[in-house]
């Protein structure tokens, strides 16, 4: 049996990409223990963009992402020792952060993220999944702006989900770490949640093909 050059050099590769990463890990464990003021900012910068699209996601107001996008960078400088390097850093970054939000949350005695609408069964909602997602059929700057407008009308629960599984690009063991949820209900929720998208995603593209019609 003949094994293709691609395949074989992806297999030597991911092993080769698994330990750089696990060696990037380390060294950001090494230097959050220093409390090394040059990596916090290196990682400030390196992740901010995607922090701050998190928070907002979550929030779904400007000022509240900000005040607690700067929370979550002191929490990373005050608890960087607790960071062992063996996860990823951003699942790390954004378990302090949605920590944040919750805690916001109580405060202000709105419901948890955690909780699901009355009634809701867990099992996974099966729909097709093997075509672009939703997310995928908008790409310009433009369209990934209305998309975000439609995912701030969605559940807290599906929009995290979402937006860990396909703006972060985590794994679902990674989102089930994230959000301290069982796999299974984090399948559950991506699910449920393109399902919700899907139609609202459709809307936008017809009413893009009408504006288009117009025009010419």
């Amino acid at each position: 049996m003949r094994v293709s050059k691609t395949v074989r050099t992806a297999s030597i590769a991911a092993p080769a990409v698994l330990a750089q990463t696990q060696s990037e890990n380390a060294a950001i464990a090494r230097g959050l223990k220093r409390q090394d003021p040059e990596l916090l900012d290196h990682l400030i910068e390196l992740y901010q963009h995607r922090l701050l699209r998190y928070l907002l996601f979550l929030t779904g107001k400007r000022d509240v992402a900000e005040d607690l996008f700067q929370e979550t960078w002191m929490r990373v400088l005050v608890r960087g020792a607790q960071y062992n390097g063996k996860a990823r850093f951003d699942t790390w970054l954004f378990t302090i952060a949605r920590n944040l939000v919750i805690d916001l949350s109580r405060k202000r005695t709105m419901s948890s993220l955690d909780e699901m609408s009355e009634g809701d069964d867990e099992r996974p909602f099966e729909i097709a999944i093997s075509d672009p997602s939703p997310l995928e059929h908008f790409q310009s700057r433009e369209d990934c702006a209305e998309v975000g407008e439609v995912l701030l009308t969605l559940d807290s629960t599906y929009r995290e989900v979402l937006v860990l599984r396909f703006y972060e690009e985590l794994s679902l063991e990674e989102i089930a770490g994230v959000t301290r949820a069982p796999l299974s209900t984090v399948k559950s929720r991506l699910y449920r949640g393109l399902a919700a998208l899907k139609p609202e995603v459709e809307k936008i593209r017809a009413s893009h093909s009408i504006k288009e019609a117009v025009a010419l």
